[in-house]
């Protein structure tokens, strides 16, 4: 019997088999549960890492400790977006739910390990990253394969609102976390990991019991040299980016660092060979040829741009709340990172309205509209926080998040179904995971951008603003100075970690040949709030007029994406 014949006998099966209403909630409810406790850990060391490292002893901030913080912070995301679409290849090739299973016992087991961490400082610090990193890998088989699951599990005037459900949840759970890892890191840091391991079981008997493999498998050989050089090479350009926000000499940034630039050119040679490869193996790890399809390409294409505007935002963001807002508001930096997850509530409320509801109503009329004004909608929000004042009113900032949620999640639900109808069933598997390649790498380009951008602005008025103010409270004019001058992503994490920013860079000696009433200002809750707003509000305005611009593109995108219809 032909190949072709073969695909059209699975296909009656699957179309058959897709009207068990049963089945597909089940399968619903265990894919979502299994992405949104990825995105949720993604997200969930963001503001645990103060007492992290406080509980593994060791100062983030100090000489050579920087890759410890970038790593803890970008790890589990490099790893995500280089493996997913190789997982999501070994789906088509030898099953999605035997390849979503093994996602379950290892993110479960790299949870445990987390938890169980003997060492302190550095090498602490490094089980930690390794860990993480294998949270990553089982976070990527969960991401890779969940989509295609549940395109085979729903039929195609369904898909729209279970792909929306199963979309919004991973992308809500990226702010989920970050009041999660408030709540639970001052009770205990090894909380903020140890919460994952019974899900993690519950998701993994659960999915084994009752996942069934309901898609058309395609047997073929593993693409070696393909799967290298994509890895490798995605690999080189994560890592570029990371260090591209440190500095680099008397540079505030790092990108002009032969180290960064050797990575990033590496990697985009790696990359360009890789699509050579692809276009010369018989059995590609990516499928070239799926850019062929409009709605795919497109789709793809403003999920890039769509999480390119997203992904800095949150850690914007937050940096503004901790280290501006909330202490002008009587909160102490200390407890910051918990009120700033809280405060940024209505962008998950946002999400958690609009993903559900635009799934619904795209399968009823399209996808295209939703997919266009979505974009709009969150390209108003970032016009609004660009007009807001540094010290803004908390009604005016929680409406604009709201709609930037609402937005985000208008847009996200009907192109996630819009690109999964598209792709033809025996390639649902790698078509998903290309698509959650972009938008994963996205968000690691979007840091790198976001903060060049914010620390290109502070550096070009901090330095004298922070030294005249130091000046004018007793520190003496060479250690004012120093302070002044040091890089301008460590005020930035200095804020972000939840730190008193002015104590942590001036040190307890400094501070100890003031007066009390100095160091009562220097180290009170409006000095460096006050200090900072004006060149803040200088880097935050290019960071999200860039966002702006990638949001009206991703809606021109959508808009000329066309129709296509769905594949069974």
């Amino acid at each position: 019997m032909s190949s072709k014949v073969l695909a059209a006998v699975g296909r009656r099966r699957e179309g058959a088999r897709e009207g068990d209403s049963s089945y597909k909630w089940i399968a619903l409810s265990n894919t979502t549960l299994g992405v949104l406790m990825a995105t949720i850990d993604g997200s969930i060391t963001l503001i645990a890492l103060p007492d992290i490292f406080k509980g593994i002893g060791l100062d983030p901030l100090g000489p050579g400790n920087s890759f410890y913080l970038l790593w803890m912070i970008l790890g589990f995301l490099v790893v995500t977006s280089v493996l997913v679409v190789s997982l999501g290849r070994l789906g088509d090739m030898y099953g999605r739910v035997k390849m979503y299973n093994l996602g379950f016992v290892i993110y479960t087991l790299g949870s445990l390990l987390l938890t169980v961490d003997w060492m302190h400082g550095r090498s602490g610090a490094t089980w930690l990253i390794v860990m993480r990193l294998v949270q990553g890998l089982g976070s990527a088989f969960l991401v890779a394969n969940s989509s295609a699951i549940l395109t085979d599990a729903f039929p195609p005037n369904q898909r729209g609102m279970a792909l929306g459900i199963n979309q919004v949840a991973g992308i809500s759970g990226s702010f989920i976390g970050l009041i999660l890892g408030g709540v639970l890191a001052p009770i205990n840091w090894r909380l903020v990991f140890l919460i994952s391991v019974p899900i993690g079981i519950f998701g993994t008997v659960w999915s084994y019991y009752k996942l069934e493999e309901r898609g058309i498998r395609t047997p073929s050989k593993i693409d070696w040299m393909g799967n290298l050089t994509f890895a490798v090479g995605l690999i080189l350009i994560l890592i570029g980016i990371t260090y591209g926000i440190e500095p680099h000499g008397t540079s505030a940034t790092g990108w002009s660092s032969p180290a960064v630039l050797s990575e990033l050119g590496g990697g985009v040679a790696l990359l360009t060979a890789f699509f050579v490869i692809e276009t010369k193996v018989p059995n590609p790890m990516f499928r070239i040829s799926l850019f062929r399809i409009k709605a795919f390409t497109f789709g793809t294409l403003s999920t890039f741009l769509v999480s390119i505007a997203r992904g800095g935002l949150l850690f914007m963001l937050v940096i503004w709340l901790q280290g501006i807002w909330l202490p002008l508001h009587g909160y102490s930096f200390a407890a910051t990172p918990l009120w700033a997850g809280i405060f940024m509530l209505p962008l998950t409320v946002g999400f958690l309205i609009a993903g559900p509801v635009s799934g619904y109503l795209s399968d009823r009329f399209g996808p295209r509209l939703f997919a266009t004004i979505g974009p709009i909608g969150t390209a108003v929000a970032f016009v609004l926080l660009i007009s807001a004042p540094v010290n803004f009113s908390y009604i005016y900032f929680g409406g604009t998040l709201l709609l930037s949620g609402l937005s985000q999640g208008l847009f996200a639900s009907p192109n996630r179904a819009a690109v999964m109808n598209a792709l033809p069933a025996e390639n649902r598997g790698v078509g998903g995971a290309m698509n959650s390649t972009f938008q994963n790498s996205a968000q690691v380009f979007s840091i790198g951008i976001f903060f060049s951008l914010m620390i290109a602005g502070l550096s070009s008025s901090l330095p004298s603003v922070m030294s005249r103010g130091l000046i004018r409270y007793g520190v003496p004019s060479t250690t004012a100075e120093r302070v002044a001058h040091l890089p301008a992503v460590s005020v930035l994490f200095s804020a972000f970690l939840g730190y008193d920013p002015i104590q942590k860079l001036l040190g307890s000696g400094s501070l100890s040949r003031l007066s009390r009433p100095e160091v009562s200002v220097l180290t009170g809750r409006e000095f460096f709030p006050n200090l900072i707003s004006h060149s803040f509000a200088s880097g935050l305005h290019e960071a999200f007029g860039f966002a702006l611009v990638a949001c009206l593109v991703a809606a021109l995108v959508s808009f000329t994406r066309g129709v296509r219809r769905a594949n069974r």
